[in-house]
């Protein structure tokens, strides 16, 4: 993966949405077709067809940061009291133990501890990608957060893994904008849009007010009701650790199943 080419790749933060949510039924059954048009549409935001996708997800803290290293990973659900065909999807993209290593090494060379690992791909990286790419073609590598869950070293990993960038890889960051099933509804609802809203004014900043921002989120408007812990958050600060400067843009921003989310694009091509 050391090639390099033309265009620069953004980087992506989406939210995923609630386990199989995408390929079950729902009243009313259009619940969850804002967000799956949101995925849907990430093709047509990249300058290119990307070569790879390098998945953060939630769903999987390590320390050290674990990368998937299989060439064919089996999927991880891990998720609860759904029907039984949602256990039977399948996602056969291939994995890209090169890529895999590639990760390790910008990561490692950045004095951030990472390590192979072989665990799968849990429901963070198959379910939003079985909706954006439902080919499965395009080779796929999932790396975990760092337990400990610092947003500043989250920040330092998605700087390590910038050159991925201009080596035709897609960083994507799977979360989700909102997370918090005990707040779900009337209760959490403001709170929901106050740190949308907060999110809408930090993320197109770039450089170090957004750093500042993204590293001292906990005090921003409703965050603690958004995100009593913040796995589902940290993946964004990986991607806009990984754009620096560059703006990001809400390429989705609207309701789901009543609360505020949204989907972020980081340094994308004017």
């Amino acid at each position: 993966m050391s090639e390099q080419t033309a265009a620069r790749f953004p980087t992506i933060y989406l939210t995923h949405g609630g386990g199989p949510c995408f390929f079950m039924d729902w009243d009313p059954a259009d619940t969850w077709d804002g967000l799956r048009t949101g995925l849907e549409s990430i093709r047509t935001l990249l300058p290119a067809p990307p070569k790879a996708i390098v998945c953060i997800t939630a769903h999987w803290e390590e320390t050290p940061i674990a990368v998937e290293t299989g060439e064919r990973p089996e999927l991880v659900f891990d998720y609860y009291g759904f029907p039984p065909h949602t256990y039977e999807l399948t996602y056969p993209a291939p994995g890209d133990p090169v890529l895999a290593a590639r990760v390790v090494e910008l990561l490692t060379g950045a004095g951030i501890a990472a390590q192979p690992a072989n665990r799968g791909w849990d429901h963070g990286v198959f379910v939003p990608l079985k909706v954006a790419y439902p080919e499965a073609e395009i080779p796929l590598v999932a790396v975990s957060l760092q337990a400990g869950l610092d947003p500043a070293a989250h920040l330092a990993m998605g700087a390590a893994l910038a050159p991925l960038r201009d080596e035709g890889v897609l960083l994507i960051g799977s979360g989700s904008s909102f997370h918090n099933l005990r707040a779900w509804g009337p209760v959490g609802a403001a709170s929901a849009k106050e740190f949308d809203d907060w999110l809408q004014d930090v993320l197109p900043a770039g450089g170090e007010r957004r750093a500042r921002e993204l590293r001292d989120w906990s005090g921003a408007p409703g965050a603690r009701v958004a995100h009593p812990r913040e796995e589902h958050l940290l993946p964004l600060h990986v991607v806009a650790g990984a754009a620096g400067d560059e703006p990001g843009r809400a390429f989705l921003d609207e309701p789901v199943m009543g609360m505020q989310m949204s989907c972020w694009i980081f340094g994308e091509s004017a």
